[in-house]
């Protein structure tokens, strides 16, 4: 398509489209609607719960019945769905609070679904929030150092996101970044009966500085080394694309980038080869640092979020999942 003008000026003078509000979302290109946000939520055990945390204010880790009443505020402003990490009480080297039936992700699922039978419900299937060390995988030490176990690990992120599905979990959302987890995942859905249950890959999230707060919300600092082995390197395009095609060849139904703002070119690479239904995760440090520079009064706090969001959107995100997302909806609607 040929994006130059047939003419020149004075003939052809683009703000005449701009003179007004009407005439600007006449000729709007890009659409952005509350339908398309996802909520992230923290949830623990307690009853009457609200945690704040210090580094993204106005997110807090909530109770059960807490996280109902937030789920509940989301879905009134059309918010369509949230996103479920847990904080287990206990933590172990084998990540034995992520598959328990009674952990507290399962708890959340099967209340929210009680609840709200409306609203969708996606559950991160990663270990790091319940492994005692806080890396997304089995760990090896030997002379050499410390590993993080790729095959091994596989076995029981498939019976995490079986035992979130059993829960009632629409999706489930892999986000350790170890080869070959979506194959498991979907091998263990389908062998439980969960054929029609789809998969939200973390395709292409890379070890990114973007992620302190969230280390705080989900209480997940490793304990030793980082990331890097298995989260990918912010220098590499190409092979992010090649993550995605291993993704969509083993079965994923939704894939993702993470993060978004500072990854938008890869969004609108993922997009524009697989045309595969795309999610943009909008992690914690975007939200913080919107809020830390509006409280300062340097920013306008709703119309710098929904333009972020917006460019998500133009990249090639069908999904947002955004801390903002409520915010987000209500502004929307005004």
């Amino acid at each position: 398509m040929n994006l130059y003008p047939v003419g020149q000026f004075p003939a052809v003078r683009p703000r005449r489209l701009r003179r007004s509000a009407a005439l600007r979302r006449l000729v709007s290109e890009t659409q952005l609607s509350v339908a398309q946000l996802v909520l992230p939520l923290f949830v623990r055990s307690g009853h009457k719960v609200r945690r704040p945390i210090n580094a993204m204010p106005g997110v807090c880790q909530l109770s059960p019945d807490e996280m109902v009443r937030e789920a509940a505020r989301a879905q009134a402003l059309g918010v369509p769905g949230v996103l479920l990490f847990g904080i287990p009480d206990k933590k172990d080297d084998r990540a034995s609070g992520a598959y328990a039936r009674n952990g507290i992700v399962q708890q959340a699922v099967r209340l929210l679904k009680k609840e709200l039978p409306q609203l969708l419900v996606i559950t991160d299937v990663c270990l790091c929030e319940y492994m005692t060390h806080g890396h997304c995988g089995i760990v090896k030490r030997d002379r050499s150092g410390a590993r993080i176990l790729n095959d091994p690990t596989l076995k029981l992120l498939a019976r995490t996101a079986a035992s979130h599905a059993e829960s009632g979990a629409d999706i489930v959302a892999p986000s350790d970044m170890m080869d070959g987890r979506v194959r498991a995942i979907r091998h263990e859905l389908d062998r439980r009966g969960f054929t029609e249950t789809p998969i939200m890959s973390y395709a292409a999230k890379f070890a990114s500085a973007f992620y302190g707060p969230f280390r705080e919300a989900a209480e997940s600092t490793p304990r030793f080394g980082d990331r890097r082995s298995y989260q990918m390197d912010a220098a590499n395009a190409n092979e992010a694309l090649r993550e995605v095609a291993l993704d969509v060849q083993e079965g994923t139904d939704i894939v993702m980038v993470k993060p978004a703002l500072a990854y938008l070119d890869i969004l609108y690479r993922v997009k524009t080869e697989y045309g595969y239904p795309t999610a943009a995760y909008a992690v914690s440090a975007e939200y913080s640092m919107v809020k830390a520079a509006a409280a300062q009064g340097w920013i306008d706090e709703r119309a710098v979020t929904l333009e972020s969001l917006l460019a998500m959107r133009r990249a090639g995100a069908d999904i947002i999942i955004t801390y903002a997302a409520a915010d987000a909806a209500k502004w929307l609607k005004e």
